[in-house]
Parts: structure tokens; C-alpha cells; sequence
């Protein structure tokens, strides 16, 4: 099975995995009433977003770029990341509003079933586990990072999860009721803070934010220390997507061939992807010394 396969694979078991889960947590808040499960449903809801999104991204990176794309798709990942990240505010004000009002409330009916709902959340820790375990498997034969960040995201699930379990247990052990409103409240601003990462994360790349500090160090350090080049400047890069995209001005002996210089960017080129795998370079060869024409008056 090829690395592209793998990936897929990954990409439609998440799904699945995902509408399973809110098909059964569905059925579990028809028969508990539990604002716990109802933010564990919401946590699954996003889950089946963020992993459609995922298995299209996997697609969307084997298309390579086109006349209308000349630098590929890959913006299309922070457009999808800022819709998820407005949805997954948008269902988080909702239950904390919600859990808000069942506190201030004691008329409102609270979790019932308790055990049938308990039964569905260890249902669901079960599966989320063991679809983890084949996403950390593909991501080690194919260091997708799409496959990794949305493992890390399932494994971020367990929280809810786990709280809601606690809250149903509570409530149906000793009574607490209101401990359901409490997790609830508690995942809700968990799930607060992860909108706002992911659509920061997003937002940053939109804007053509630069990359990571400590990728642009390195990319220094390898052009800085490369056989042949006299020195660089004019570094930049912008982040879109899964991509990172660098321009970079090299500084070459200006009396050697064009094809000794050609020689020297390619390899570089090719080093800074070996390092950087996810990395557009473009390089531009300038003679020691030039200096910028007077009718350039751009930085």
C-alpha cells in the first residue's frame, strides 16, 4: 500500500469513525437529556468536520498545481479551518449558555438513563482509541501532517469524554445533578480555546504571516554554511495551508558559469527541502557585492 493510500485510509476511517459517533451520542442525549453528552456530541459534530476537511486536504495535496493555481490549493486549508473554527464557537456558546442556565434553573429536567449513557461514551472512548492507534501508524510510514494533527485532535477528545462519563456518574450514584452543567460548562470553554487556536492558526496564514521563527533560523544556517555561497539575503516566507513557501537571494562568485551557479542554487534548493520537506523554494542568484539599481526602490 502506497503513502497516498495510507493517507486515505486514514482520512475515510476518520470519517466514519466520527459519524458513528455522533449517530450514537445522538441516540444517548435522546435518552439521558445530559448537557455533558451534549457537548461530547458537539465535540463529534466537529470531529466529522475538521476529519471531512482532513480527508479532502489528503486529496487536495495530491493535485498538483495547476494554470489557475500556479502555487497549488493548499489556502484551502486555512479557509476550511476558519469556518471550523467559527462552528466550534459558535457550539461552544451554545452550551455554555445553556449549562448557564440550567445552574441558575432548578426547575429544568436534569440527565436521566444515566447508565445507557455511560455504556455510549465508553463506546466511543473505545473506538476514538483504536482509530488513533492506525492514525499514529499511518503517520509513521508517511509523516502526514494532516494525519498527525488530526490524531492529536481525537486524542484531545478524550477529555469531554471522560468528563462526561464523571458527570453521569455523579448524578446517577450520588445525586449531583448539577455536575453535568458543570462539565459541561468546563468542555465549552475547552472547546473555546481550541477555535480560537485553530482559527488564529488560520487566520495567521491567510495574512501571509511568516513562518516559524526557528524554521527561518535554520534556513538560514544551511544557506549561511553552503559550499559555494558567498552569503544571502532577503530571506522571506508566508505559510499557506500544509505549505510553506521561502524566497531567498544567494550571493555567488559573479565570475564563475551559469551552469556552476545553476549547480549551487539547485543543490541548496534541494537541501533546504530535504530539511524542510513541507517548504516552495525559490531561489535568486546574485553576483558578490551588487547593489540594489536605483529604480528599485521596493525593500
Amino acid at each position: 500500500m502506497n503513502e497516498t493510500r495510507l493517507n486515505l485510509s486514514a482520512g475515510v476511517l476518520s470519517v466514519s469513525v466520527a459519524l458513528i459517533l455522533v449517530l450514537a451520542k445522538l441516540w444517548a442525549l435522546s435518552q439521558t437529556g445530559s448537557l455533558a453528552v451534549a457537548a461530547t456530541l458537539a465535540d463529534s459534530a466537529l470531529d466529522l468536520m475538521m476529519s471531512l476537511g482532513g480527508l479532502i486536504a489528503i486529496a487536495y495535496a495530491a493535485k498538483p498545481a495547476d494554470d489557475d493555481h500556479n502555487f497549488g490549493h493548499t489556502s484551502a486549508e486555512d479557509l476550511a479551518a476558519l469556518a471550523q473554527s467559527t462552528f466550534i464557537m459558535i457550539s461552544a456558546g451554545v452550551i455554555a449558555f445553556a449549562a448557564v442556565f440550567r445552574l441558575l434553573d432548578d426547575t429544568v429536567v436534569l440527565p436521566e438513563r444515566e447508565g445507557q449513557g455511560i455504556a455510549i461514551i465508553i463506546f466511543s472512548i473505545c473506538l476514538t482509541l483504536a482509530l488513533v492507534l492506525w492514525q499514529r501508524h499511518v503517520a509513521a510510514k508517511t509523516d502526514n501532517k494532516v494525519v498527525k494533527a488530526d490524531s492529536l485532535h481525537y486524542i484531545g477528545d478524550l477529555i469531554p469524554n471522560i468528563g462526561a462519563i464523571i458527570a453521569l456518574w455523579a448524578s446517577a450514584a450520588f445525586g449531583l445533578h448539577q455536575i453535568d452543567s458543570v462539565v459541561a460548562l468546563a468542555a465549552a470553554v475547552f472547546l473555546g480555546f481550541g477555535a480560537v487556536r485553530i482559527g488564529k492558526a488560520a487566520w495567521d496564514a491567510l495574512m501571509d504571516r511568516q513562518a516559524d521563527p526557528e524554521m527561518i533560523a535554520g534556513i538560514a544556517a544551511i544557506a549561511a554554511n553552503f559550499d559555494g555561497v558567498h552569503g544571502y539575503h532577503d530571506l522571506k516566507t508566508r505559510v499557506a495551508g500544509s505549505r510553506v513557501f521561502v524566497n531567498l537571494h544567494i550571493e555567488l562568485d559573479g565570475d564563475q558559469t551559469l551552469h556552476e551557479a545553476h549547480r549551487i542554487g539547485a543543490s541548496l534548493r534541494r537541501a533546504i527541502i530535504a530539511a524542510y520537506p513541507r517548504a516552495d523554494v525559490l531561489i535568486h542568484k546574485d553576483p558578490v557585492g551588487v547593489t540594489k539599481h536605483p529604480d528599485d526602490d521596493r525593500p
